[in-house]
């Protein structure tokens, strides 16, 4: 019904599958913009919905839910990429969807996901599917320990994926495959793990953030550093492979790349996720255009400033009680840049907000949140 070049100007209404903390930093870009917006999120209350026009509260694959949503919208994206397919091919006839629904289908299954990064030469990863027992035992005959076994679907943060170093590990992973859809990765020594955000809009314009360093603790991401700590070849390399993934995905919007960067100084592309990420928040305080003003732009058909980094800033994740850490200490602290998602319970891993620091040492910002180390 309406062509994907088409220009989506502010007073418009953009709804968004998904009322997390990526959803509401979205809302923020749009609403700062003069856009409207609403929210489709089974949690009432949910933190996109406290800085949106409105919530209908549904779970992702409720038609009538997403029908309501389109009906009132100009314009649909997303802020994660398990929502469901079919349900969003259903209302592509009454709404503006400018994400190509490949880029949910790649990005959404770990096979295909690889698939695409190896039938394209990009640097991925040895990995074997895995549906049963035979498969699992072909794979490791294959790839060998140490290696690791990631469901296809659904699993993040560490979720779904169980190490497999000896025998005995391996028959323990016989034990969980649950007639499910696997894939069984090589694991790799690797010096840094890092990530970067591209964004391109429907003219084939293509633009890079910086290259950010990430530091996980239990699979979860902690601490963002920015700029990365490697040489300008490993920048210049990441941005490469970045517009490349982007083209070939004929991308819209915002997508984070994450990589493995390995001893030699080479790039495994891990994982790809197609809207803004959780290493890509430093660029609201730290660039000239944060990664959520570029997903808003590209989907509405805006061009997009060339990226620039003003500050160098790390980021640290506020996980369960830490974020009341961070409320009780924020008077003592004006450099810390608090954004707290709103979000009622405090559960195990769970995400409840971010601090950014922005400065010219690295060093110094380390220190600066050096009490949630």
């Amino acid at each position: 019904m309406k062509g994907s070049n088409k220009l989506v100007l502010p007073q418009n209404t953009i709804g968004i599958l998904g009322g997390g903390q990526l959803g509401q930093m979205m809302a923020l870009s749009a609403k700062s913009m003069g856009y409207k917006v609403g929210i489709l999120d089974p949690t009432p209350h949910s933190s996109a919905s406290q800085v949106a026009d409105f919530q209908i509260i549904a779970e992702y694959n409720d038609q009538k839910a997403l029908n309501n949503l389109a009906n009132k919208s100009n314009l649909i994206t997303y802020e994660f990429e398990n929502v469901d397919q079919n349900s969003i091919k259903k209302i592509k006839d009454k709404v503006l969807v400018p994400q190509k629904l490949n880029e949910l289908s790649i990005t959404s299954h770990r096979k295909r996901e690889k698939d695409f990064l190896f039938n394209n030469n990009l640097p991925v990863v040895n990995y074997q599917y895995v549906n049963s027992e035979s498969d699992l035992e072909n794979a490791i005959s294959k790839i060998g320990f140490p290696s690791i076994l990631k469901t296809c679907e659904g699993g993040y943060d560490g979720h779904d994926q169980i190490d497999i170093n000896d025998e005995k590990d391996m028959n323990n992973a016989l034990t969980k495959l649950n007639n499910r859809e696997w894939i069984l990765e090589e694991k790799v020594k690797f010096n840094k793990e890092v990530s970067i955000m591209v964004a391109r809009n429907n003219q084939n314009q293509i633009e890079t953030f910086p290259l950010s360093e990430n530091i996980h603790k239990n699979h979860i991401l902690h601490t963002s550093i920015v700029p990365a700590r490697v040489n300008d070849l490993v920048h210049e390399k990441a941005k490469n492979i970045a517009v490349k993934i982007a083209q070939k995905l004929d991308l819209t919007g915002v997508l984070g790349i994450e990589f493995f960067l390995l001893p030699n100084n080479e790039l495994i592309v891990n994982e790809m996720a197609p809207r803004p990420h959780n290493s890509g928040h430093y660029t609201i305080e730290a660039c000239n255009i944060s990664q959520f003003e570029a997903h808003i732009r590209c989907i509405c058909g805006l061009s997009i400033p060339k990226i620039k980094m003003d500050h160098k800033a790390v980021m640290v994740n506020l996980l369960e009680s830490n974020i009341a850490v961070a409320r009780k200490n924020l008077n003592n602290h004006p450099d810390w840049h608090l954004h707290d998602y709103g979000k009622a319970d405090i559960r195990n891993g769970r995400k409840m907000g971010h601090i950014t620091v922005i400065g010219d040492s690295i060093d110094d910002l380390l220190n600066k949140v050096e009490q949630f180390k």
